[in-house]
């Protein structure tokens, strides 16, 4: 299995419940956090990419399944793992680990959009073919 982008979080109070547990909206912010840093990492900005292709990226479907819970102090490694890639969306796998325990598994289909219409646009080719590079999850 190729190896996924993986990004370090570190769970604030401001992410959890008053038990301390990490509320279970904040994981989604968690994952997008990775997304955009997995994109950034391959050279994809997504305010240029708004900018100068009028291109955005939006969370088309999103299928999760919370293992165990995340508490207050809690290090962790969210990854980021290409599944699947189309001409106008593609399919990430996403896991949320602490100290290698799973947490939080999800599968993202991501939709590329005209961001003056929100329409449906193919991804421009320059990063179509960088997205096809990427080593994809087993």
């Amino acid at each position: 299995m190729a190896e996924p982008f993986v990004w370090p979080i570190r769970v604030y109070w401001e992410d959890t419940d008053a038990g301390g547990v990490v509320y279970h909206a904040q994981y989604l912010a968690f994952m997008e956090r990775a997304r955009s840093e997995w994109l950034r990492s391959v050279g994809v900005h997504q305010d240029v990419l708004k900018r100068d292709a009028d291109l955005v990226f939006v969370v088309r479907a999103l299928q999760t399944d919370f293992r165990a819970p995340a508490r207050l102090d809690d290090q962790l490694s969210v990854s980021v793992a290409l599944l699947e890639c189309r001409g106008a969306s593609f399919v990430l796998a996403q896991r949320i680990e602490r100290n290698g325990a799973l947490l939080v598994e999800a599968t993202v289909k991501i939709a590329s959009l005209c961001a003056s219409t929100f329409r449906p646009s193919p991804i421009p080719g320059f990063l179509l073919s960088q997205l096809h590079l990427l080593p994809e999850a087993s």
